[in-house]
């Protein structure tokens, strides 16, 4: 499936503790710009937890790839890191992939030619802008053409 450029974005870095609010930051944007407002805490919370995760089991230089795209009904956030080791849900950690579970719909791993990809999805259906526009007056309707000043004297 082929997703419009303006619903996808990626990158490239070297995961630090300030890279990561950095990228925090770019997905909140993006997910303001695509009018998903309701998802940007759990969204950040859960791509930060995957960007925790590299930098934690992978190591200071650790680079990975952060891709997010929108298809209008599914946000899917991935990151692919060098590092073949799988990541495991442990029980009873409340941090990890376990978080990740509870903030997303969906996830999973799966192995590459040089390491793996995490992702997680969350159901994001394009909003509705049905009654959030200004009506237009009705024909025949009184129009106030003075200013409210003159109407108090």
């Amino acid at each position: 499936m082929t997703v419009p450029p303006d619903r996808h974005y990626l990158v490239e870095l070297q995961v630090s503790a300030e890279r990561i609010s950095q990228l925090r930051r770019i997905v909140a944007a993006h997910l303001r710009h695509w009018r998903l407002d309701l998802h940007v805490r759990p969204v950040c919370r859960a791509a930060e937890e995957l960007l925790a995760n590299v930098q934690r089991h992978v190591g200071g230089d650790a680079r990975c790839v952060v891709e997010l795209r929108w298809t209008g009904r599914h946000l899917t956030v991935s990151v692919a890191d060098g590092d073949s080791r799988m990541p495991r849900l442990l029980d009873g950690g409340g941090g990890g992939l376990s978080r990740v579970m509870a903030l997303s719909d969906s996830w999973g791993t799966c192995r590459t030619g040089d390491g793996k990809v995490v992702w997680f999805t969350r159901y994001a259906e394009t909003p509705s802008t049905a009654g959030l526009h200004p009506r237009t007056p009705r024909p025949g309707g009184s129009t106030f053409l003075g200013s409210p000043a003159a109407e108090l004297v």
